[in-house]
């Protein structure tokens, strides 16, 4: 006899999932906020509304530019 039910299983695992989404959209807000100032409320909004494949995407973008602009800066020197 399983310890968890599976339906119970299931929620948790949902729950997870959620939990890794609004951590990952925080993650962005953060990156978006560092690299360009505050961002305005609208932009924030649409973030959180992404989905997560679209918000993984995003966070890969993010992360990519940051790449590219300390290279660029360190081309500079």
């Amino acid at each position: 006899m399983p310890l968890i039910s599976p339906t119970i299983e299931l929620a948790l695992e949902q729950g997870e999932q959620r939990g890794e989404v609004k951590g990952e959209k925080k993650l962005v807000i953060k990156l978006l906020n560092q690299r360009f100032g505050e961002i305005e409320q609208p932009i924030i909004q649409k973030i959180r509304e992404l989905p997560g494949e679209q918000l993984e995407e995003l966070t890969d973008i993010l992360l990519n530019l940051g790449n590219v602009i300390d290279k660029g800066k360190m081309a500079k020197q």
